[in-house]
């Protein structure tokens, strides 16, 4: 896994994670194209997560303009691809 491509969402999470799947499930639901990354299937890109967002919680969605939320509300999910105009 490298850093993620600076054209897409990249989601960085874990099926047991509560938080994780309920932002899955919104990016889903908007039908916003993303890239999921599965923090259980590769460990290792637990690491890039923690060095974009400087902790360990999950998600850590990172969006095409280089920002980033760590364990976002659906509210700042929505607000944050209207203001990219990708919903």
């Amino acid at each position: 896994m490298s850093t993620p491509d600076s054209s897409t969402i990249t989601m960085f999470g874990a099926e047991w994670c509560r938080d994780c799947r309920r932002t899955k499930a919104q990016l889903d639901s908007l039908g916003v194209e993303y890239t999921y990354v599965d923090l259980v299937a590769d460990p290792s890109a637990a690491d890039i997560a923690k060095e974009i967002s400087g902790r360990t919680n999950i998600p850590v969605v990172v969006y095409p303009d280089s920002s980033h939320h760590v364990e976002p509300s659906n509210a700042d999910v929505e607000s944050k691809l209207r203001e990219l105009s990708l919903i």
